[in-house]
């Protein structure tokens, strides 16, 4: 249809343009949405995340993993922690640290699919 009043799915489906716009998320979280891919633009802060992909780490076995400084460490994992992809656990003086949930770990896998696509 050389009009554009329907754009086809993947999945087959015919949507018009004003339904597709109809179901765009809001400004607020496309605005978010983007704020979480700005953390992940930092190569540094994609080492930690791979890192505690593989294990829960203290600050210091971050640091020795990347060859870091723990003030550079602990600086890019508060960036994660107020993105929410990171989280911790207290234990006695020692804080760990984790991936925060699976889907932080799905997109480290999908974004590292995508690349071998290529």
């Amino acid at each position: 249809m050389n009009n554009r009043k329907y754009v086809q799915m993947r999945n087959d489906m015919s949507m018009t343009v004003e339904e597709i716009k109809n179901n765009l998320p809001s400004e607020e979280e496309l605005y978010d949405l983007a704020e979480v891919f700005k953390v992940f633009g930092d190569s540094t802060r994609i080492k930690i995340l791979y890192t505690l992909y593989e294990s829960e780490l203290c600050v210091a076995d971050i640091a020795a993993v990347l060859q870091m400084t723990q003030s550079a460490v602990s600086h890019q994992l508060r960036i994660l922690k107020d993105a929410k992809l990171v989280k911790f656990r207290r234990d006695g003086k020692t804080i760990y640290y984790s991936l925060d949930d699976d889907h932080v770990a799905t997109i480290l896998s999908i974004g590292t699919e995508h690349l071998e696509e290529r």
